[in-house]
């Protein structure tokens, strides 16, 4: 990837999307009407801040993350939401599976292919001609690079297949991507069970969402920034209120 202020584009663009998902989420939960605008043009600004760092995906996840929170206004029920998300997730993973096993019409293939980059894609067809090599465990976890014959003739590669399923299919075989996969249902089930409003689960989740995606064609979540950043924000997503005082704690304690 080229240079950035964390050394990965992937990462950068994933901490600005996160950035505006605990922005959002901050909006939501705000008490005032001045405090919650403050926050969304928070939101919105670092939208910019991500343009003038020359990171397009971290201005575009930004806007989206932005437009599915103010979206969540008209949401009551959260399980469209979530499910709609869900599907985005499965989406753009598929389509960089299929990019890699040149599944895809060749009407399809040259456009995606230009915008993630060709080398980019020769490393997903290599991890994915290891990962059928050892369908079950993999070649070894942090061993893509080692094996790799694109990595290893590449000397400015980082010894990743700058995607996060791939990887997992390659060095951790079928038990990676199953235990990938079973991360985000988790993820995704206690947004659902969350006791928290629906628009600040749906504003984390729409931030999450984002993340996968860049996640699925790019190696942020190699950065430990980036999963501590998610985690925190599903934390927040997911933690239940502080009751507040002696009536708070009633009503935590005498559900209705």
């Amino acid at each position: 990837s080229p240079p950035s202020p964390l050394g990965h584009t992937g990462a950068t663009a994933a901490l600005l999307i996160l950035s505006a998902g605990a922005a959002c989420c901050a909006a939501w939960a705000a008490r005032t009407p001045s405090l919650r605008l403050a926050l969304r043009l928070l939101a919105a600004s670092i939208a910019g801040v991500a343009a003038v760092l020359g990171s397009p995906v971290g201005c575009a996840g930004s806007v989206m993350v932005l437009l599915c929170s103010l979206a969540a206004a008209r949401l009551r029920n959260r399980a469209p939401g979530i499910i709609g998300l869900a599907a985005a997730a499965v989406l753009v993973t598929g389509v960089s599976l299929a990019l890699a096993d040149d599944s895809l019409p060749e009407g399809l293939t040259a456009p995606l292919e230009g915008s993630v980059g060709h080398h980019r894609v020769v490393l997903w067809k290599d991890a994915l001609s290891l990962a059928e090599r050892e369908p079950a465990m993999g070649v070894g976890p942090g061993r893509f690079g080692d094996v790799s014959p694109v990595a290893a003739d590449d000397l400015v590669t980082d010894g990743k297949p700058h995607s996060a399923t791939l990887q997992q299919a390659s060095e951790q075989g079928f038990v990676g991507v199953a235990l990938l996969a079973a991360v985000f249902c988790w993820l995704l089930h206690a947004l659902w069970r969350s006791p928290g409003s629906t628009q600040v689960v749906l504003s984390a989740g729409a931030s999450l969402t984002a993340l996968t995606a860049v996640a699925a064609v790019g190696n942020a979540l190699s950065v430990t920034t980036v999963t501590t950043g998610a985690g925190l924000l599903a934390g927040i997503a997911t933690a239940r209120p502080l009751a507040t005082g002696l009536h708070g704690e009633d009503a935590v304690a005498q559900p209705e």
